[in-house]
């Protein structure tokens, strides 16, 4: 491994850091003349009830455990109080006194109900690509997410006022939980570990939940995490290309890092023959093509897969308690961007400022497309290869890989990329079931375990909270049902392929929302979008006019 530098440095460099590695802009977490329009008042959704009866479902609990039913499951307000087998079978003549009577009651029959999806890696986008929070949140909701880490949401303002709002349930959203960015909103300079201590210790009493950090030097980042630490704050770090020589993910780890995301830091975890990526003459990190595009180029630099160095980094992982969190959906236009372009939702769901926000430009943070070519798109498939087998292998030794999305960015759409996510562990070997425990109860736990408390949603089990999905089709036989826009399947009556499936009712806090309406809604938001630019579909890509 590389030996740590040891060297302070002030915040007007720590915030170029940010700035090459492409984590934040000025903008994110900072300007709060770039957030979104708050949530209006919630307009959606029933309850929560006094007695809420879902019968008849066919129940994945989350934990790993095969999916087993009829099951019925009673909430009282917010809280699961039972998960039992059905007491009422349809055709099934059993008397009323066996039945649980309820206010509300919900037929699950041939329906499965999973835990609310739990997502780690959320942004709720900013003017002009999502000038309204609204759309975020009802993609996210009708999508599943009831609960999710912003990395930040917003500027700090934004993301504390609208945690707030959601946890009263006034909006229409998940449950929120804000990571704040070291040093937005402090004067003066971060030259000392005692001057990080302080900024955490500011930063803990607006009511944050953890920190999102990026690679720091050694000194400056272990008292982030020490002081963070005490105070019950958790830690997520993109370890930037930027600084990944000075704090690779070992190191990070070292430090009492909770949550590596992305693939940053692994990769030169494992270097074999260097310890830096050799990157090219004329290299500038300013430059997104290249630095996108060069840092899939290091599939080959590190030592493979079963190696004592592989195998090594696997279990110090799991000895730390560190958990992965590979948002593998945020880059997956890098290998294959025309399939990314023309995915099955954006017609529909996308909005027009948030495609012009995707389109190629040296301006827009991710849109890197500059001159993407088959090779670019063949180093990041190999790349994916190699980040798939090592994801696999934590996994298999009882690490914690979690599902989550860093959506708004590189033609990755607001809750569509939870599920591509989903599909995208099981690619690299996951089982189903194995992907919707990363999706709920491991990603719960990421999130209270730093507050040494146990999860209080993530699973379907009684005295939990009543955060739940409830889908018509099987997902452990096909994830892609969880999309709003379904599955494709031919109708062997009719001989006409039909879309199937789509998430029926997310349920957050005991309030039960129509996922259908809310796709609705949003689909209805694009449309006044297109009407407003005087358009019907999203703008192409053309072709110069020819000369004479």
């Amino acid at each position: 491994m590389p030996r740590l530098c040891h060297r302070a440095r002030s915040a007007s460099l720590t915030l170029l850091a940010l700035l090459l590695a492409g984590v934040v802009t000025p903008a994110r977490g900072q300007d709060p003349s770039t957030d979104p329009r708050p949530a209006p008042p919630r307009a959606e959704g029933e309850g929560p009830f006094e007695r809420l009866l879902i019968r008849n479902a066919t129940v994945i609990d989350g934990t790993g455990a095969p999916a087993g039913g009829p099951m019925d499951i009673v909430i009282e307000g917010n809280r699961i109080v039972s998960v039992r087998k059905s007491q009422y079978v349809a055709g099934d003549m059993r008397p009323a006194s066996a039945v649980v009577q309820a206010s509300k009651e919900i037929d699950a029959t041939g329906m499965y109900v999973l835990p609310g999806f739990v997502d780690l890696h959320l942004h709720s986008g900013d003017i002009p690509k999502t000038p309204e929070a609204e759309y975020v949140y009802k993609l996210w909701l009708a999508h599943g997410i009831t609960a999710g880490r912003g990395v930040p949401f917003a500027s700090p303002a934004f993301s504390e006022s609208e945690k707030g709002r959601s946890a009263r349930n006034e909006i229409t959203a998940p449950r929120m939980f804000t990571y704040r960015l070291p040093f937005d909103e402090w004067e003066g300079t971060i030259e000392s570990p005692k001057e990080a201590r302080a900024w955490v210790r500011m930063a803990a009493k607006t009511g944050i939940d953890g920190l999102k950090l990026t690679a720091y030097p050694p000194e400056i980042m272990a008292a982030l995490l020490d002081e963070a630490k005490k105070l019950g704050l958790g830690s997520t770090a993109h370890l930037s290309q930027s600084g990944v020589a000075n704090m690779n993910a070992l190191d990070a780890a070292r430090l009492g890092l909770g949550t590596v995301t992305h693939f940053y830091g692994l990769f030169e975890a494992l270097y074999d023959g260097h310890s830096v990526q050799p990157w090219p003459a004329g290299y500038n990190n300013f430059d997104e093509q290249q630095r996108f595009g060069q840092v899939a180029r290091q599939w080959n630099l590190v030592h493979p897969q079963g190696s004592q160095e592989w195998r090594s980094l696997l279990e110090e992982f799991k000895a730390l308690g560190v958990v992965l969190d590979p948002t593998m959906t945020a880059y997956l236009a890098s290998r294959d961007v025309m399939r990314r372009r023309n995915a099955d939702w954006h017609e529909a769901y996308t909005l027009p400022s948030l495609w012009d926000y995707y389109a190629p430009s040296r301006v827009n943070h991710g849109s890197y497309y500059f001159d993407w070519t088959s090779w670019d798109e063949t180093a990041w498939r190999n790349f994916y290869r190699v980040w798939m087998a090592f994801l696999n292998d934590y996994k298999n030794i009882g690490g914690r890989v979690t599902v989550s999305s860093d959506a708004g960015y590189i033609y990755n759409t607001f809750g569509f990329a939870i599920i591509d996510e989903m599909e995208l562990l099981q690619e690299a070997g996951f089982h189903p079931l194995e992907v919707i425990r990363g999706a709920t109860m491991h990603a719960a736990e990421a999130l209270f375990e730093p507050k040494g408390k146990p999860i209080e949603f993530g699973v379907v089990r009684a005295g939990l909270l009543a955060d739940l999905v409830i889908v018509p089709e099987d997902p452990i036989a096909n994830l892609k049902v969880l999309y709003g826009t379904g599955a494709v399947r031919l109708n062997e009556k009719t001989g006409k392929a039909e879309r199937v499936g789509g998430i029926r009712y997310t349920i957050k806090d005991g309030i039960v929302y129509d996922a259908r309406k809310l796709l609705a809604d949003v689909a209805q938001m694009v449309a006044k979008q297109k009407t407003e630019r005087g358009i019907n579909r999203l703008p192409g890509i053309e072709f110069p006019a020819e000369r004479p």
